[in-house]
């Protein structure tokens, strides 16, 4: 079958047309292979795979001329649907193109089947045709966009050598005919002719792939559909156009020579990679155009300065018209044209200045807190921002700290006002030196200097005013000696009437005496002592003791000073110590003493300690660095209380007696002696009896005798006369307590009575220790008290005890008077050293 094809255009596409039909005709066959398959291929079957680049190396298009089998680029071969291969040998070519060199290959390859089957024959009397060398193959044709006509325009013919021997008709399906976009493309059935009915878009469709078939009257294809493929020829009918519609880029001020803006993009959608597409930038017009600051690079649409003189004061912004022109930025190319704005960033690099060059204000004296004046400053830098944001400062004349000054965050400008009160008989001007400069750091210029420091005088005038009092200085200090007695006068504190430089009129009075040590003289403002001096008092801080002191003048106007009365140390105390010592034999031998003298390190240690001569048997005393000592045992000394006296001596000799008092126990540490009753009394120090124990001894021993008397009494009245004794018995006798506290009272819940009426029967007369009485006497203390009858081992003191028996149970109580004076004479003594101890204490 053979293919003609008609130019669709021009001259030359006719003349390219031609050639590749030529070369088509002419091509070479590389190699001929044959491939066994099985009879039945499945789609997407593989059916062998051949090498390409023996045939040609290079080959931009490969094409099947048998549209039931796929070539990939390596040259694997797939089936697209399934087949069924006849008896005879299934042929098909494979066509390789360099569109380069224009150079075209054909490799034909020849499946055989495994297994043949027989095919029903079109006609069987007609013998059985085979191709010719002119084979039913695909040409390339190329279609011109945007071409003008005619139309129908021819663009191809398609023959097939079937037609020698049968009616042949043509038909074409696929893009541009069947499908998107239809009835662009018709063939003639009866000649192959292919037309194109109207002009093509390649920005729409580049390339339309047809299948042409060819067909008997009865339906009988003798060839394999061809394909054929329509590539669509650019044409240079779109212009460039910028990608952003509005672009916008920022450099710095001052920058230097070469500095990269930014990059404009275009885009071109005509064929990539062609003439038409080859673009060219260009800036038309700078606004302002003098002097010229930028460049664009042509290809890469780079934009950078060409001038070091960039500066934002001068003009912040700069527009660009920029053009793009494909064609390589040939005259005859489509452009289009945008335009860009450049930004300049600002940089610090014009300092603030005042806008005059001294300023004079005034205000009154011992004013705070106020305004005085407002400086305004002038910057060239972007407004709002670091780089003109003032900063000031006051360079010279506030060594007094009378003034501050800020900057207004709204107006940007100086605000100097007075801090501290000035006075205008000590200065009646003051003379600043006010700088100003921004926030931000300066940056280097352009030509390369530092902006420098503006500065500014400020002039202030005090005005006079008729003011009160003045406590200068706020804080006299005067000097006392210790211990100075009541009624001493002491030199007070001074005022000063500004105005006049005196003191008259000026009344003083005290507002603040922690202890009340002075009265102060209202005229003079003099001191006079109410009580002794004493800087050991705790209202004493560092030697000092302050006073605060009012002095107002005849309108009520006044001041506050302080009066610190700084005492010098008198040696008026001396050294203390502690008195009670405790000796743990279980840890150490010895107690540290650590004397304590009020009075200041120049009257206090070192420090001399000495032991009496009357303790020396029993104790060493060992100073150690003048601060403390050591009183230590000569030998291991019974667990006991001794005193034992010593004197301690400052560094001037002031000295004390102390009677120090020292327990010896058995213990690892103080908190954990304990000693029990006996060794209590034991180790109590002897006393000497008062005048009140004696006397206390003397009325108990007249008590005592009163209750033996009654008790006598009642034993010898007649043995015939019946005793009975009421229930409230134990009202009628003295109960004897060792109860020692004060306040403690005898109540019934203390006293066990007996439940019955006691009678006596006896017929006998006798005395207290007679056989006759049949009394029974049963009187105890529960409360921990003396009692007539107790257990001897309870913890009580008991007459029974004292006598050293136990009464039977039939027999009754009967004392002699040696019992009673056996067991009362021994308490009586231990109340009386009781008595004595307590009145001693």
């Amino acid at each position: 079958m053979a293919v003609a094809s008609a130019a669709p255009g021009s001259t030359f596409s006719k003349q390219l047309l031609f050639s590749l039909l030529v070369l088509v005709l002419f091509c070479n066959a590389c190699q001929k292979i044959s491939l066994h398959v099985p009879a039945h291929l499945k789609a997407e079957t593989l059916v062998g795979k051949v090498n390409l680049d023996k045939c040609l190396k290079s080959a931009s298009l490969i094409l099947s001329s048998d549209p039931a089998f796929r070539v990939l680029d390596d040259g694997t071969i797939f089936t697209t649907h399934d087949l069924l291969l006849s008896s005879e040998q299934r042929r098909f070519s494979i066509f390789l193109s360099d569109s380069q060199s224009q150079e075209q290959k054909e490799i034909e390859i020849e499946l055989s089947a495994k297994e043949k089957k027989v095919f029903r024959k079109r006609h069987t009397e007609d013998p059985v045709h085979k191709r010719s060398k002119r084979r039913w193959a695909p040409i390339p044709c190329s279609l011109m966009e945007n071409s003008l006509g005619p139309f129908p325009q021819h663009v191809q013919q398609i023959q097939s050598d079937a037609a020698q021997n049968y009616t042949i008709f043509y038909s074409i399906s696929g893009p541009g005919v069947d499908k998107e976009p239809f009835n662009l493309f018709y063939i003639e059935k009866d000649t192959g002719d292919i037309y194109c009915t109207r002009s093509i878009d390649r920005e729409q469709y580049d390339q339309f792939l047809v299948y042409g078939y060819a067909t008997t009257a009865d339906g009988y294809a003798p060839d394999y559909p061809l394909p054929l493929l329509f590539k669509v020829e650019d044409d240079n009918d779109n212009a460039p156009y910028f990608e952003t519609k509005l672009t916008v880029f920022s450099v710095p001020e001052n920058c230097r020579t070469g500095t990269s803006v930014g990059q404009v993009t275009a885009i071109d959608n005509d064929e990539p990679g062609t003439l038409h597409t080859r673009l060219k930038f260009k800036i038309l017009k700078q606004i302002p155009d003098h002097p010229r600051h930028f460049s664009i690079h042509p290809d890469t649409g780079v934009i950078t300065t060409t001038s070091p003189l960039l500066d934002r004061e001068k003009c912040d912004t700069y527009k660009l018209v920029m053009e793009v022109r494909d064609m390589g930025g040939q005259p005859f190319g489509l452009f289009n044209t945008g335009t860009i704005t450049i930004s300049l960033e600002d940089e610090n690099d014009n300092s603030p200045y005042f806008t005059q060059t001294s300023y004079t204000t005034e205000v009154e004296e011992n004013r705070i807190d106020v305004e005085i004046l407002r400086m305004t400053v002038q910057d060239q830098d972007l407004p709002g921002t670091p780089h003109s944001k003032a900063v000031y400062s006051i360079l010279q004349g506030n060594e007094n700290g009378n003034f501050r000054i800020t900057t207004d965050p709204n107006t940007n400008e100086g605000v100097l006002c007075v801090i501290k009160p000035l006075n205008y008989e000590a200065s009646r001007q003051v003379i600043l030196q006010i700088g100003v400069l921004n926030e931000a750091q300066f940056s280097k210029a352009a030509n390369g200097q530092t902006p420098t420091m503006c500065t500014t005088t400020v002039t202030v005038k005090i005005k006079d005013s008729d003011e009160g009092p003045e406590c200068q200085p706020p804080v006299k200090v005067i000097q006392s000696k210790d211990g100075l007695p009541a009624g001493q006068e002491l030199l007070g504190y001074k005022a000063m009437d500004p105005e006049t430089s005196s003191s008259d009129g000026i009344r003083y009075q005290k507002v603040g005496d922690e202890d009340n040590w002075f009265e102060i003289n209202e005229s003079t403002g003099n001191l006079k002592t109410l009580k002794i001096l004493d800087r050991e008092s705790k209202f004493v801080k560092n030697n000092q003791y302050n006073i605060s002191v009012v002095a107002m003048d005849a309108l009520g106007r006044s001041c506050t000073g302080t009066l610190v009365v700084l005492l010098e140390d008198f040696n008026d105390h001396p050294p203390q110590v502690d008195k009670d010592l405790t000796i743990c034999q279980q840890e150490k031998d010895y107690a540290v003493l650590e004397p304590v003298d009020l009075d200041g390190p120049d009257n206090g240690p070192p420090f001399q300690f000495f032991l009496d001569n009357s303790a020396s048997k029993l104790w060493t005393l060992e100073p150690q660095d003048g601060k403390r000592a050591i009183l230590r045992q000569r030998h291991n000394l019974n667990y006991n209380y001794y005193s034992v006296p010593i004197q301690i001596q400052d560094r001037h000799g002031f000295s004390a007696k102390h009677m120090l008092s020292v327990r010896v126990c058995d213990c690892t540490v103080p908190s954990e002696c304990r000693m029990s009753a006996k060794e209590e009394r034991d180790i109590k120090p002897k006393v000497i009896l008062g005048k009140w124990a004696i006397l206390s001894m003397v009325l108990g021993s007249a008590l005592l005798l009163c209750i033996l008397f009654t008790c006598f009494c009642v034993t010898t009245t007649k043995k015939t006369v019946k005793k009975c004794f009421p229930d409230d018995v134990a009202q009628q006798n003295l109960i004897v307590s060792n109860t020692e506290g004060p306040g403690e009272e005898v109540t019934e819940a203390n006293i066990r009575l007996p439940a019955q009426t006691f009678c006596d029967t006896s017929t006998s007369v006798g005395t207290l220790g007679g056989q006759g009485i049949k009394t029974q006497q049963n009187f105890e203390m529960v409360k921990g008290g003396y009692t007539l009858e107790s257990n001897k081992g309870g913890g009580h003191h008991t007459l029974e005890s004292n006598k050293g028996g136990v009464l039977g149970a039939a027999d009754t109580g009967r004392y002699t008077y040696t019992d009673w004076q056996s067991f009362t004479q021994p308490r009586l003594g231990e109340e009386s050293i009781r008595g004595h101890t307590l009145i001693k204490n």
